[in-house]
């Protein structure tokens, strides 16, 4: 329904909107590039820690970027960026990317396809573009689960963010979006965790329109019911800061309920399918995979691949064979 207005949902899918999965790109349970992009993100993380050595920290940013390029092969584009032969090479494709049914085009972002046919990476200090747009924080979970305390979260989620989103608001949105995935897993509650993140939020320039719609939020549960209508009154997800608005009013309206919280991030005439998985993703830190309806997981495609980056996220590293042909540095 992402592209459906909120009038059109509830003409096509009754007064209450979307209840359950809907046939898209001709299948149940299908996933979105947002999905694609997070597996990519996964990937590329894995790989860098397979490469380290002694104390010093792997270039985590530069191997997930490899890992967008090899996503952004998956999509039959190019890029003009100097690594893209190295990081597409036959050896150097990988598990991930072998899988057939990654290579399926589903309505991937411009800016991400953009930015990545580029001849350069964009950093926060050196930005590709002025995009704010939720292409760089929709794929940004596996960054709050793979690394230990949440200023390493944020600073890793900014600066992966910011290969493809330029604009301040675009790579800090990702940046708090990582710090709540950390806090949260580390036994913190909902609200704590936005806490924690408002702090590291207010370290960076140019954190006040981020900030500002991360507060509307959590001011905008305490005075009403969650609807629909309160949703779209955050905006409309296509902007970073907007998706992570929403995404954190639904789930702390959710309370802990993980249907409730995904419903009410689609249900609107936005960007339904980001603010759909960011409260997926933060409700799935805070509740686990028991909260998931397991019709939803029947259904889901790719489920296997899913749950196999998961447990190798938790692992993080291994020094075997067998991990080391799935993850090559």
């Amino acid at each position: 329904v992402e592209f459906w207005s909120l009038n059109e949902i509830r003409s096509k899918c009754g007064p209450a909107g979307v209840q359950d999965f809907l046939t898209a790109y001709g299948r149940i349970g299908a996933i979105t590039d947002d999905t694609q992009m997070t597996l990519f993100t996964a990937e590329g993380l894995l790989r860098a820690e397979s490469g380290k050595t002694g104390d010093e920290l792997p270039d985590y940013v530069s191997a997930v970027h490899h890992a967008y390029l090899r996503w952004l092969l998956t999509q039959r584009e190019a890029s003009q960026h100097r690594d893209f032969p190295r990081a597409t090479r036959l050896e150097n494709l990988g598990w991930l990317y072998r899988n057939r049914a990654m290579r399926s085009r589903r309505a991937p972002g411009s800016t991400c396809i953009a930015s990545l046919r580029g001849e350069r990476a964009g950093t926060p200090e050196k930005p590709v573009n002025f995009s704010k747009g939720c292409g760089g924080l929709m794929r940004i979970a596996p960054a709050g689960i793979f690394f230990a305390d949440p200023e390493m979260a944020f600073d890793m989620g900014m600066r992966i963010a910011a290969l493809t989103h330029g604009h301040p608001s675009g790579y800090l949105a990702a940046g708090t979006f990582a710090a709540i995935i950390r806090a949260t897993l580390d036994g913190s509650s909902l609200e704590s965790a936005c806490d924690c993140a408002i702090v590291l939020l207010k370290r960076r320039r140019q954190h006040e329109e981020c900030l500002a719609a991360l507060e509307q939020a959590l001011l905008s549960v305490v005075n009403g019911d969650a609807s629909a209508d309160s949703v779209e009154q955050l905006g409309s997800g296509w902007l970073a800061e907007e998706a992570l608005a929403i995404a954190v009013y639904c789930a702390v309206s959710a309370k802990g309920d993980f249907k409730k919280g995904v419903l009410l991030a689609v249900n609107h005439g936005g960007d339904s399918d980001s603010t759909g998985a960011l409260t997926g993703n933060i409700l799935g830190a805070l509740c686990g995979v028991q909260s998931i309806p397991a019709r939803w997981l029947e259904q889901l495609e790719l489920r296997e691949t899913l749950e196999s980056i998961a447990t190798d996220l938790s692992t993080k590293h291994r020094s075997d064979a067998e991990w080391l042909e799935r993850y090559p540095s």
